[in-house]
Order: structure tokens, then C-alpha cells, then sequence
């Protein structure tokens, strides 16, 4: 086998390896990207981003985390990245309606009660600073377990109860008061 076939039976593995994590983990990355820049515009080019990124990045991945977890960390740091970027800073994106799902089977009372619970649920979350808004997102959205969360956000167990601590309490002031 020559040396341009290996490369190309690398390329088409990676390929599979990203195709997969796309169709397993895409939906999930772009939830996380939307509680940072609060856009689905926005975040589905971020998405995107990251999926280049993790696709040029996959020859150096050394299997010392799960997949997922390596997928998380460039989808958070991407994220604040975009952030910090002169774009986000400067450019106004209209934003759109979040959380808006309409679920069958209840008076529309009831409907509307319950997104306007939900809108005020999201938006206290989007009030936390970033280092809450993560933690809550991966215990509530995501359920990941304490040791998941720590690995995602490169910090130790006792940090992420901490923060999830400060968070709840936080929402409840912020919830209380409106």
C-alpha cells in the first residue's frame, strides 16, 4: 500500500469519525453555543466552526479524554473565543425567539403560562455569568454528572459544586425578584 492510500484511508476515517459525532452530538453542540451567544444564527455557523475545527484537529487527538468530552471543550472555548471577538462586541444580531416550543394537548392558557415560565427561566439563566450559565446547562440540559461537567470545563469537582451552588442561588434571587 502506498503512501497516498494510507492518507486517504485516514482522511475517510476521520471523515466517518466526524459524520458520526455530527449525527450524535451536533443538536447538543448547538444548545451549548446557543447559551453562550443566545442566536441560532449565530451559533449554527459556530456549530459548523467547530465541526471544522474538530475535523482539523482529529489527527492530533491522543484518546487521553472521551471524544465527547475533547468535542465539548472546543465547542466552550470557540464560544467564549467568538465572544471575545471584535464582531460580537460590535455587531448587533437580531435575535430570535428562544425556547419557543408549543407542546399539543394543553389549553392554550395553560400554553401560555408555561412560556412565559419558561421565557423567564431562560432568561435568568442568560443573566448568569458565563462560569454559572455553563454549569447550569450541563446539569439541567445536558444531566451530565459531576465528574462529566469537571472534565468538560478542565476544572476540579469541588469548583463545579461550587459554581452550581452559586448559580442556583443567584436564579432563585433573580426569580424571586421578578
Amino acid at each position: 500500500m502506498d503512501s497516498y492510500s494510507i492518507e486517504q484511508t485516514k482522511q475517510s476515517s476521520y471523515e466517518a469519525i466526524i459524520n458520526e459525532l455530527m449525527t450524535d452530538h451536533g443538536q447538543d453542540i448547538l444548545q451549548l453555543v446557543m447559551q453562550y451567544v443566545h442566536n441560532i444564527a449565530v451559533a449554527e455557523d459556530l456549530t459548523q466552526e467547530i465541526f471544522v475545527k474538530c475535523y482539523k484537529a482529529l489527527p492530533n487527538f491522543h484518546f487521553n479524554s472521551s471524544i465527547k468530552t475533547w468535542l465539548w471543550r472546543i465547542a466552550i472555548n470557540h464560544s467564549k473565543d467568538y465572544l471575545k471577538s471584535w464582531y460580537a462586541k460590535h455587531v448587533e444580531v437580531k435575535t430570535e425567539e428562544l425556547f419557543a416550543q408549543v407542546k399539543s394537548g394543553k389549553s392554550v392558557e395553560r400554553e401560555v403560562l408555561q412560556n412565559e415560565q419558561d421565557d423567564e427561566l431562560a432568561q435568568a439563566v442568560f443573566a448568569l455569568p458565563i462560569k454559572y450559565r455553563e454549569v447550569i446547562y450541563l446539569c439541567y440540559y445536558e444531566e451530565q454528572s459531576m465528574k462529566e461537567k469537571a472534565d468538560v470545563l478542565q476544572l476540579n469537582e469541588i469548583t463545579v459544586k461550587t459554581r452550581l451552588r452559586v448559580a442556583k442561588q443567584l436564579l432563585k434571587k433573580r426569580l424571586e425578584r421578578e
